[in-house]
């Protein structure tokens, strides 16, 4: 779907063609005269003068064989970022479907003039387009609209060779992105606990990923105490799904990963209250995100060993269901007075992020979960949370979100906010005394379940899911995490050091 071609523009045959425009300066790769013959006319009109959001189609020009010319506008020169990059792309493919195109070319802006390499340009370009071309229409009986079949990029010779990797690399990430959302935006219940597992061992499998299950035997047999306690009112069975990429010669320590996965989180005998019930089917992204890291993971091979460790549960409220003061026993020992029900994604991540560690004896460990509305509350919908007592850990986190644009915050976890977790009766209580910080005392809640490891807890309640479609996405899910982690995780690869 994606390619980079080396050609002239005046000799290139195609539906559409795409140019960026800046309303100060010029900067595109091909600075070929009847391209910025072009440009000079559409700023000529009164609707057009390159300004950030400003939109022309022009057809059937002289001297070109393209039907079509898109010129978007992007603002001032000096603010053009990769997201900015993303942004025209991803709103360049969507413009391309509502007129039923199947192919567009995407002319290039030059690295000579904006602060940004080569290689930083295509890959926001190709992100965008890539994501941007994603539709999400399982459930319509009546599908309106078709995603590109192809999409081009001209660059300058030798630039088509030199890129190819890049190509590959963008196309792998974001098919894992595009899963992840998948995965999230599908209902509940075509994602009941066993479905959810199946789909990722599935896709785990085509892959070549090594894959263990642990069934509900296995997690009463191994006392997966706290997990088993989020599961007891639902008649889904729970399971603990593990993928291994296992990269040849290498001998060092993995990196796990961990990913929340409540397919459906009704709160328990804690119930919510209507209004949110429907997007709770949101309530596995961070699952979605590790599995589908895995799987890119498994394309793009990074020198690095990866586990992912994700549980699957359903949170339902019953006869069978965990009451508000009962007592469990978790994984690592500890007793855990649950007092709020719907405080159960930590209480599946402390086991699995114990057992991760027991097991895989990780030099990295990081749990992604859609784990609190306090983070959402302190951060917005479009800003993660990252906590860690690994100040390196948190800010290389942060780092890969904002060259991904999956924007992440380094939150605190002050020491004395742990007394909010103090039990009469247990070793720790599943909420806090406190109504306030408490993004801060569930992180510190995971914290009592780590073991010799160096850890980072993210919190992605907010940008997980979108009500509202943007530039390249779609209403529903986002898959957020997907290409920070990947970004993060190729740091790490002896060959990127």
């Amino acid at each position: 779907m994606l390619q980079l071609k080396s050609a002239s523009i005046k000799n290139e045959k195609t539906k559409m063609l795409v140019i960026p425009v800046c309303e100060d300066k010029e900067l595109l790769e091909f600075e070929e005269d009847m391209v910025l013959s072009i440009i000079k006319k559409a700023k000529e009109l009164e609707e057009f003068k390159g300004k950030e959001g400003d939109e022309l189609v022009l057809y059937n020009l002289p001297d070109l064989k393209i039907d079509r010319v898109l010129l978007l506008g992007l603002g001032k020169l000096e603010k053009v970022n990769k997201e900015t990059l993303r942004v025209f792309a991803g709103k360049a493919v969507k413009k391309c479907i509502t007129m039923t195109l199947s192919q567009v070319d995407f002319a290039i802006p030059s690295s000579n003039k904006i602060n940004i390499n080569m290689s930083g340009i295509l890959e926001s370009i190709m992100e965008g387009a890539y994501l941007g071309n994603h539709i999400f229409d399982k459930y319509k009986s009546k599908k309106k609209k078709k995603p590109l079949e192809m999409i081009t990029f001209n660059v300058k010779k030798g630039h088509d060779q030199k890129f190819n990797d890049l190509v590959s690399y963008v196309k792998n990430v974001c098919h894992g992105t595009i899963l992840a959302r998948q995965w999230v935006s599908t209902p509940s219940n075509e994602k009941r606990p066993d479905q959810f597992a199946n789909s990722i061992i599935s896709q785990a499998k085509k892959e070549n990923l090594a894959v263990t299950v642990l069934d509900v035997n296995d997690l009463k047999e191994k006392k997966f105490g706290a997990l088993l306690s989020v599961s007891a009112g639902s008649s889904s069975k729970p399971s603990v799904v593990i993928l291994e990429y296992n990269p040849k010669d290498y001998k060092g320590k993995p990196v796990a990963l961990v990913g929340k996965g409540v397919t459906f989180d009704s709160g328990g005998i804690n119930l919510k209250p209507s209004g949110a019930l429907d997007e709770m089917k949101m309530d596995m992204a961070g699952a979605a995100a590790v599995a589908a890291t895995m799987i890119s993971v498994a394309k793009i091979k990074p020198k690095i060993k990866v586990v992912g460790i994700i549980p699957i549960v359903e949170n339902m409220p019953s006869g069978n269901a965990s009451r508000p003061g009962d007592i469990v026993e978790s994984y690592a020992g500890k007793t855990i007075e649950i007092l709020n029900t719907d405080a159960e994604g930590r209480l599946i991540l402390a086991d699995a992020m114990v057992y991760a560690t027991r097991e895989y004896q990780p030099k990295i460990l990081i749990d992604v979960a859609t784990l609190t509305g306090a983070c959402v509350i302190a951060l917005g919908e479009m800003v993660a949370g990252v906590f860690s007592t690994d100040d390196k850990l948190a800010e290389a986190i942060v780092k890969s979100g904002k060259k991904t644009h999956e924007r992440c915050w380094h939150m605190p976890m002050p020491d004395d906010y742990k007394k909010f977790l103090k039990s009469d009766i247990a070793d720790i209580r599943n909420i806090s005394t406190s109504r306030w910080g408490g993004a801060i005392t569930a992180a510190l809640f995971l914290s009592e379940f780590i073991e010799d490891v160096n850890w980072a807890h993210m919190d992605i309640a907010g940008p997980a899911f979108t009500k509202k479609e943007g530039p390249y996405c779609q209403a529903g899910g986002t898959g957020f995490g997907v290409r920070l982690l990947c970004d993060y995780i190729q740091s790490l690869s002896p060959l990127n050091k």
